[in-house]
């Protein structure tokens, strides 16, 4: 499962989407495909309700209680830089299209990857990933 591991509110979380029905819930909420929403993140274009579900959601999916995870974005989603909250679900939303560093699995050169995704070049990510796979 690909999941991204960092600080958030009282401790270190787990975020994942390791069900299509979270991504699906992500979508619902957040009134965008999965890949626009990422574009929304690539193009720095995301609205506050984009990042606290993507941080809301990926709590659930890497393990906490609904509840637990409405709550501690209600209560750490506040009073502090918004700049913190928005790396918090950038690495979410990379980590779903791209793999961690803690995924051992993701063996995709993320350099490439992620300057393609930077610049909202989704077609030129999914080229260097093909390209890695098939060499």
């Amino acid at each position: 499962m690909i999941q991204h591991k960092t600080f958030f509110g009282d401790g270190e979380k787990t975020f994942a989407f390791p069900t299509r029905e979270l991504i699906e819930e992500l979508e619902m909420k957040t009134g965008h495909g999965i890949g626009a929403l990422f574009r929304r993140f690539s193009t720095r274009t995301y609205s506050l309700s984009d990042v606290f579900e993507v941080i809301r959601v990926g709590m659930i999916g890497g393990g906490a209680t609904p509840a637990e995870a409405t709550r501690l974005v209600s209560v750490y989603g506040v009073g502090r830089p918004l700049a913190e909250y928005i790396a918090v679900a950038d690495g979410v939303i990379t980590a779903l299209f791209f793999g961690s560093a803690e995924d051992d699995a993701a063996a995709i050169p993320q350099d490439e990857l992620r300057q393609a995704a930077a610049t909202g070049d989704l077609a030129g990510a999914i080229s260097a990933a093909y390209e890695d796979a098939t060499e």
